[in-house]
């Protein structure tokens, strides 16, 4: 959806506006250490996610439980409970 130069700048000025006017309410603010443990329990989930994906693929192509371990540094049967039903679904 192409937008005009001038939409752009007039969408631009809007939001400006609004970060200018803005005043927060008692609710808005967080510490920072809450934040910071929100983005970092988000990040351990992307983690999470790209390790069943890569073990998925992994063991895909063949790679044995006992490497798969190695890499992630466990056990081959640590490894296998804990990834074994996601590449059983794939």
């Amino acid at each position: 959806m192409p937008r005009s130069v001038q939409e752009i700048l007039d969408h631009a000025h809007e939001l400006a506006r609004r970060f200018e006017d803005y005043d927060p309410a008692p609710g808005d603010e967080r510490l920072v250490e809450e934040y910071l443990l929100q983005r970092a329990a988000m990040a351990r989930a992307r983690t999470e996610r790209e390790i069943v994906e890569a073990v998925t693929a992994a063991r895909a192509k063949g790679l044995s439980w006992r490497r798969i371990g190695e890499f992630l540094g466990t056990s081959p049967q640590a490894a296998q409970q804990r990834y074994g039903a996601f590449v059983e679904r794939a």
